[in-house]
């Protein structure tokens, strides 16, 4: 597999989704094919995997990645919204598990030109998608001085959103914000240093604020979990990655909401019920092994 595709939490996933022959699953986040694999090799020789990916770098990595699995593997280019649409146009009417990972990949990290790392020189960009219009550098050279605060502290809970948009437009003004680390110094200069957080840059936060916007990542979110669960069958179950709190909390929002029955049945009498009550994270070994799965909560749901 090779360091750039070590798939977070791949054995609590693949336990979770019982993999076995004869089943089909969607990866609606397939990146570079990592948990795909594993899906794959603990559902031989007949099991399927339908993956969506919506950026044309990890879809020609999973291709080579999955390429020994043959047609036990279908990779379409869409955003995992499609997926019901998908489902349908393939009328495929249910399947036995979906699985969202809604990491960054490695690749995307790993390649500066695309504007995701705090540590490489690169453009402001941030799309997955190089389809899409708006790019990280357009919100920040674009946006007033208000909207940005409001997006820094609505997607990045950043307490110091207010000055580092101030300091923002400040210096727009002289010359247009292009690249992540003219961003990162901004940042940087914004937040009082000894108010700097331990453990992560403090740039972080404004990056993942942009980065969510830009790839409208929480409205799609909120897309497939209210579509998704009802292309599963009966004892198909939904497994969810999360990396940040939004996300985490939005997962456990919906699963409690589908328990208590406060959603759309598409038959009567049928539900769904949270299998796993608390988040599973990573083990000390998994973090020390991959130490960009640290943050991780892996979530579970069946239907009943």
């Amino acid at each position: 597999m090779g360091s750039r595709h070590i798939p977070v939490l791949a054995e609590e996933v693949t336990a979770l989704l019982r993999c076995e022959p004869g089943k089909t699953y969607v990866d609606a986040t397939l990146g570079g094919g990592g948990h795909a694999f594993e899906i794959l090799t603990r559902t031989a020789p007949d099991g399927i995997v339908i993956g969506a990916e919506w950026d044309e770098e990890a879809i020609a990595e999973a291709r080579r990645v999955l390429m020994p699995f043959g047609d036990r593997v279908k990779i379409f280019r869409e955003n995992y919204i499609a997926v019901p649409e998908l489902l349908r146009t393939m009328k495929i009417e249910s399947v036995d598990g979906i699985l969202l990972d809604l990491g960054l990949s490695s690749l995307q990290l790993e390649e500066a030109k695309r504007g995701f790392s705090l540590r490489e020189e690169g453009p402001l960009d941030m799309r997955m998608d190089g389809r899409m219009a708006l790019t990280a550098a357009d919100l920040v050279n674009r946006l007033s001085e208000k909207e940005l605060a409001e997006t820094l502290f609505e997607y990045g809970d950043e307490r110091w959103s207010r000055r580092i948009a101030k300091v923002v437009v400040q210096e727009r003004v002289r010359a247009p914000i292009q690249t992540t680390q003219a961003l990162k110094k901004i940042v940087h200069r914004a937040i009082p240093r000894r108010f700097y957080p331990k453990r992560i840059d403090p740039a972080t936060k404004t990056f993942q604020a942009l980065r969510i916007r830009v790839n409208h990542e929480l409205e799609n979110l909120e897309e497939i979990l209210e579509t998704g669960w009802k292309f599963l069958r009966k004892g198909g179950r939904v497994c969810v990655i999360s990396f940040h709190s939004l996300e985490d909390r939005m997962v456990k929002e919906t699963f409690r909401g589908w328990e208590r029955g406060e959603t759309d049945r598409v038959d009567s009498g049928v539900g769904m019920r949270v299998v796993t009550k608390k988040p599973i994270v990573p083990s000390e070994e998994e973090r020390r092994r991959n130490p960009r799965a640290r943050s991780a909560k892996l979530r579970c749901a069946e239907r009943v």
